[in-house]
């Protein structure tokens, strides 16, 4: 049973509500003498505190894309291990494996970060087909959040099939999806160059290189797109500001404080001359980026993207805002956007050619 399926959360709803009522059946009813009695007392909470601990546990989990698999959450990797020391293929040799909906994933090692991690691809309905084998592709590069990993837009957030939608139904041109490790070797770094590791070049060079490689891409400039979630979003947001030449556009979905995390990048200089908040000024990049949030999502207020969009005005930077009244920092809010940020995406990019 997989950690995130719905038959895995109504089984622990089960379990939750059956040791509730055990309890209640059984409560005065264990024969034996007084410590007895209450050993066996003692043993049905805790097993009701367990069990109701196990289903918000597994709740979170599904909202937050937290953890996509059982060996996910307990370290073992489902398909293969990465990390910044495992050797890695190079671009040219890097083989991909069928995984889950559709996709193909590797794991190889960037020549410029030096880093090795995994990467996931999605190409989209007709790719492979006879009449379109000299048809090449814009790229959306799909950036999760911190914990996470790629599989989390395929556990979570219901990707490709989510966009595969969309482009049956003509809101979004055919595309393909490429869901990278955003902290490889398990260092998150706000996708920014650090003594820790080099994860913005990873995800700006390494990356797009393998992509480019192995798949039918447009190599026209602005082809590339990003759309991500909580550090996801951080990273689609500073992205297209430090790398304008090939990502074209961004879209951030309850993006982390655009100040930058203390906790990441513990350098305050670094995290200054680093943050969007900071790149956005005077900026001369030609991008446009979707900044969304929820009015309730502490974790991504506001404010934050009221003073950025304060701070492109007169900058080369287009930015649109998407504020909606409800919703968490979960897959739950952020699927809801998809139909109106992904068409936007999609229309910032260049059409299969």
């Amino acid at each position: 049973m997989r950690l995130t399926s719905t038959s895995f959360l109504v089984v622990l709803a089960g379990v939750t509500v059956l040791a509730m009522l055990a309890t209640l059946a059984l409560w005065g009813r264990v024969p034996g003498p007084r410590p007895v009695k209450w050993c066996a007392r003692a043993l049905m909470i805790v097993l009701c505190q367990l069990s109701a601990v196990g289903l918000a546990g597994a709740w979170v989990n599904d909202n937050y894309g937290l953890y996509a698999s059982w060996n996910d959450l307990l370290g073992r990797g489902d398909v293969i291990t990465t990390t910044a020391t495992t050797p890695g293929l190079p671009v040219s040799r890097a083989t991909f494996a069928p995984g889950a909906s559709g996709t193909l994933t590797t794991v190889f090692r960037g020549s410029h970060s030096r880093l090795t991690g995994e990467v996931v691809v999605w190409t989209p309905p007709g790719y492979g087909a006879p009449e379109h084998r000299d048809t090449r592709y814009p790229v959306i590069m799909l950036l999760h959040g911190v914990p996470g990993s790629p599989r989390s837009w395929i556990e979570a957030g219901g990707m490709p099939d989510a966009f595969r939608h969309l482009v049956e139904a003509n809101e979004a041109e055919p595309a393909i999806l490429v869901m990278p490790d955003v902290t490889p070797g398990g260092v998150d770094t706000d996708c920014t160059d650090t003594r820790q590791g080099d994860n913005a070049t990873w995800l700006a060079r390494d990356v797009p290189e393998l992509i480019d490689h192995h798949f039918r891409t447009l190599h026209q400039r602005g082809a590339w797109g990003l759309m991500g979630y909580s550090t996801g979003g951080y990273c689609a947001v500073r992205l297209p500001l430090e790398y304008p030449g090939r990502f074209a556009a961004g879209a951030a979905l309850d993006p982390d404080r655009l100040v930058g995390d203390p906790d990441v990048l513990q350098d305050p200089a670094l995290r200054e001359r680093t943050s969007p908040m900071s790149l956005v000024r005077n900026s001369k990049a030609d991008v446009s980026l979707l900044l969304a949030t929820s009015r309730q999502d502490r974790n991504s207020p506001v404010r934050y993207i009221d003073e950025f969009t304060q701070l492109a005005a007169g900058t080369s930077v287009k930015v649109k805002t998407l504020i909606v009244p409800k919703g968490g920092h979960n897959f739950q809010t952020w699927s809801a956007m998809y139909p109106i940020v992904i068409p936007w995406l999609s229309d910032q990019l260049p059409s299969p050619s």
